[in-house]
């Protein structure tokens, strides 16, 4: 996820199309123009920031993730594509509840189009991946294909497992099965998609009621290696013997920061502000995380575009690498494996507030090790707050 501080939320929303048209020389025009008019804000408009491994929901057509009435064309090619997993379903004797599981994982990974892009080498209706044993990247981007091993996965060595792999699948809750199959870092996504599955499944003649051929079958326990959220098995908690091994606790460290860090907050009112915000806040954290740790000590933004450049620019003395001591009120950093990286409020007895890692947009108070376990994402250290650049 690029995890930057400053592009305005009101710029990707609205002027996206208007940059696409004004061509590189008025993009960057207009961001000037933007930045100077006092846009570009921790505060007011938030950046694209932080990460996105494992996060369903691809980009739509003509940019955004948000939901978006359909026009005409792309109506027309998802309901081609809904009439193209029923068909493949029915020939393998899988019932119409089957299929709603796999338009509304579908929906929520590519808006049921055959994108050819996606998060790192994601494609498809899926959004599967060649790397992780999906199949390549052409046999991946034929829907028909793509349909197959969403419903039966890798008949080699079940590894990707298929829908039908999973033990207990027809009996699972939608939302839960779709992410036993796509191992999603944002289970709770799926379960969103199902009127509007209804809905293309309507249009397209689909019974998603109609009962299946074959029997359930399953043999792969759903919490086995699926990706739940729950944290890996070799992330569990390793005790003090090996303090600096990922996923090991998070245990605080000796309070007190550099004389030169000075922020508007005092440390304990950016934890008790950071804590707010994730009982009461808004939505508007959707990869800000840099954002939201400026305005957590009371600045409007941070100075710096990236979360992993605010800790590369941190003066030596500050970076503590690896180290996994923070004293409450500690920046913590990860490396996502994108350009951005991560960066978290380390609010004390191993738990952090952080954007997007259960709701996205929204803070929440979880485990330092979620970063790890969720988003399997590399630790980098903790520094102090300390924003020589915010304003």
């Amino acid at each position: 996820m690029e995890g930057r501080d400053a592009l305005p939320r009101a710029a990707a929303s609205s002027g996206g199309g208007a940059i696409v048209k004004l061509g590189a020389a008025g993009a960057a025009a207009l961001i000037g123009l933007l930045s100077l008019f006092g846009f570009i804000t921790a505060g007011g408009a938030h950046a694209y920031a932080c990460q996105d491994r494992g996060r369903p929901g691809a980009e739509q057509p003509g940019g955004g993730t948000g939901p978006r009435p359909p026009d005409r064309d792309t109506r027309a090619n998802q309901i081609r594509n809904a009439t193209t997993i029923d068909a493949v379903a029915r020939e393998k004797g899988l019932p119409g509840r089957a299929v709603l599981i796999a338009l509304m994982t579908a929906l929520q990974e590519s808006a049921l189009l055959n994108l050819d892009h996606g998060d790192r080498d994601s494609v498809g209706l899926f959004q599967q991946r060649p790397s992780t044993g999906w199949g390549t990247k052409e046999q991946i981007m034929q829907p028909r294909y793509a349909a197959g091993m969403f419903f039966s996965g890798d008949d080699t060595d079940g590894d990707p497992p298929g829908l039908t792999d999973i033990q207990g699948w027809p009996t699972m809750t939608l939302g839960a099965a779709a992410q036993a199959v796509q191992r999603s870092a944002y289970p709770t996504l799926y379960d969103r998609q199902e009127t509007p599955a209804r809905a293309i499944a309507g249009e397209a003649g689909i019974d998603l009621d109609r009962p299946g051929t074959r029997p359930p079958g399953g043999t792969r326990p759903p919490g086995d290696g699926q990706g739940t959220g729950a944290p890996d098995a070799d992330c569990e908690d390793d005790g003090p013997d090996e303090p600096g091994r990922p996923g090991s606790p998070f245990h605080d460290g000796k309070a007190g920061w550099p004389p030169q860090v000075r922020n508007p907050r005092s440390t304990a009112d950016a934890i008790a502000w950071a804590r707010h915000e994730a009982e009461h806040g808004s939505d508007r954290w959707y990869r800000a995380c840099l954002a939201f740790t400026a305005e957590a000590y009371g600045w409007h933004y941070s100075g710096v575009l990236y979360a992993v450049d605010h800790y590369r620019a941190m003066p030596a003395a500050m970076r503590h690498d690896k180290d996994r001591t923070p004293p409450p009120g500690a920046l913590m950093y990860w490396d996502t494996g994108q350009r951005a990286g991560h960066v978290a409020v380390y609010v004390g007895d191993g738990n952090i507030a952080s954007n997007d890692i259960r709701r996205p947009g929204r803070i929440d108070i979880v485990p330092a090790t979620e970063i790890e376990s969720r988003w399997h994402a590399t630790y980098l250290g903790w520094a102090p707050p300390y924003y020589p650049q915010g304003g």
